[in-house]
């Protein structure tokens, strides 16, 4: 989009989306999409909380840290429409899928510090070949992949849970991602008609702020199914009678 008053940041190099820009401030591009991201951070930080006051594995207190580094990669992009910063946003989204897929298979894993390497390894080698190839539909196709690879065992996790509130949980994660992915799709697809009304629906700060109630929803489920793996005896409560998290009773020998 046209930027309507003086920028701080310079010329744009990096995806541009479907909000004016510098039209609040000349040191934030996309207002909306900037600040639509400070959900993700608030509800990854009280999962974080959640996480370390109850002792979970380490493995989600850096998943929720995680969300709040991709959150902030994200506040930077849409503030600078800088190319390193957008860099800074789709790199930290394939570690935090890389991490998913750690959490979700490694039940199962028999060998335990392969798929750890791997992963590292792995993401290591995308940020770099990122950061030099400059991929733009390739890493949507790369980051839908590592989505669907989640998905089989999302579900395995679903069909053997039988507490209902849990359920509730992965049907909110459900609901949550279909919802944004309209609104991602609707704000790339239909800009220039949307550019023309007197009213922006800013469908992409939707998503931002949709993405992070769905991780926020798929953290709590997760912590649950690993709290059943582990016998602690895990229950759903609701904060303020609102905001799900999970509750769990250890044995008393840990």
């Amino acid at each position: 989009m046209a930027e309507s008053i003086s920028n701080f940041w310079g010329p744009v190099t990096s995806t541009d989306w479907c909000e004016k820009n510098y039209v609040h401030s000349s040191y934030i591009a996309e207002f909306f999409n900037t600040v639509s991201n400070v959900p993700s951070i608030v509800l990854a930080f009280i999962g974080l909380v959640s996480a370390l006051s109850q002792r979970f594995e380490k493995r989600f207190s850096v998943l929720h840290i995680s969300n709040i580094i991709l959150a902030i990669g994200s506040m930077m992009y849409h503030a600078t429409l800088r190319h390193v910063q957008q860099q800074g946003d789709e790199t930290p989204m394939v570690w935090e899928m890389l991490l998913y897929f750690y959490i979700l298979y490694s039940p199962d894993w028999h060998y335990r510090s392969t798929m750890p390497t791997f992963l590292f390894f792995y993401g290591a080698g995308f940020a770099m070949i990122h950061a030099l190839m400059r991929f733009g539909i390739g890493f949507k196709v790369h980051y839908a992949v590592l989505c669907l690879l989640c998905i089989p065992r999302m579900y395995k996790y679903y069909i053997y849970t039988k507490d209902l509130d849990a359920k509730r949980l992965a049907k909110w994660y459900v609901a949550t991602i279909f919802l944004a992915t309209l609104c991602w799709l609707s704000d790339r697809i239909f800009c220039a008609e949307v550019s023309q009304w007197r009213f922006n629906p800013q469908g992409h700060a939707v998503w931002h702020a949709l993405m992070g109630f769905n991780s926020y929803f798929a953290n709590t489920f997760l912590m649950f199914c690993r709290a059943e793996q582990l016998g602690w005896n895990p229950r759903v409560v609701y904060a303020l009678g609102c905001l799900p998290y999970v509750k769990v009773q250890k044995p008393k020998a840990q």
